[in-house]
């Protein structure tokens, strides 16, 4: 368990105290951006590998214990939660995102599809897809797996709602204008309005797709099924 205790701080500890912080704006004034993307890229990947191969080697440990169990009805959840994470995370990779890497140009750009719904689409269906497992699988090395991505994909987005502030200033604010972090708050409050026309539009089907793909290769690339029993 040590090591995944420390793979999951090291994999925190680049995404929350470095990427979003003003330490990475002095970490890119010093090296140049590109030079930082890319050594980012490497140290994100090698801290996903890292907590990947820590997780197995805890659970198939004699200090994996389980701490809780919600019970079958939880599990159930499943299908309708992480299809409700692939319809929001999904989408939003495919469009267009001042929030995403180097597209900050697109700041001024109309507000559109999932974005009206949460301008962090990815990040909120990461924490439902988090929040999920880590109802469902009560073990101790998966509460540490799981609740290590749903902490990310939380304060993810505030800390990139701060750096956007920090480095477009005014026009960051007109855009957060128009949007929300939390999903649907820009629609409940009138700053925005949902429209099926440009939601249910061809990512649409490829997040379906996706998520029907997954579901049925669950047991295959995992050897769990993620079917109801």
């Amino acid at each position: 368990m040590t090591m995944l205790y420390a793979a999951a701080a090291v994999f925190l500890a680049i995404h929350l105290f470095i990427a979003g912080t003003r330490l990475r704006d002095a970490i890119t004034a010093a090296i140049g951006e590109g030079t930082y993307l890319a050594l980012f890229s490497v140290a994100s990947v090698a801290a996903i590998v890292w907590l990947s191969v820590a997780y197995n080697q805890a659970q198939a440990g004699g200090e994996d214990r389980q701490l809780y169990d919600l019970g079958r009805f939880v599990h159930d959840l499943g299908i309708p939660v992480v299809l409700l994470a692939f319809l929001i995370g999904v989408p939003g990779l495919m469009m267009p995102n001042p929030t995403s890497v180097k597209q900050e140009g697109f700041v001024d750009k109309e507000v559109h599809g999932v974005l009206r719904i949460t301008r962090h689409p990815f990040l909120w269906g990461v924490a439902l897809w988090a929040a999920f497992h880590l109802a469902a699988n009560g073990d101790l090395a998966s509460v540490v797996l799981f609740g290590t991505f749903f902490v990310l994909a939380l304060f993810g987005t505030v800390s990139i709602d701060a750096k956007r502030r920090r480095k477009l200033g005014a026009a960051w604010d007109g855009f957060a204008q128009r949007t929300s972090n939390l999903p649907f708050a820009a629609i409940a409050s009138g700053r925005n309005r949902f429209s099926a026309r440009e939601y249910f539009d061809w990512r649409f089907l490829v997040a379906a797709v996706l998520f029907v793909a997954v579901l049925y290769g669950h047991p295959y690339a995992l050897g769990v099924s993620a079917l109801p029993v």
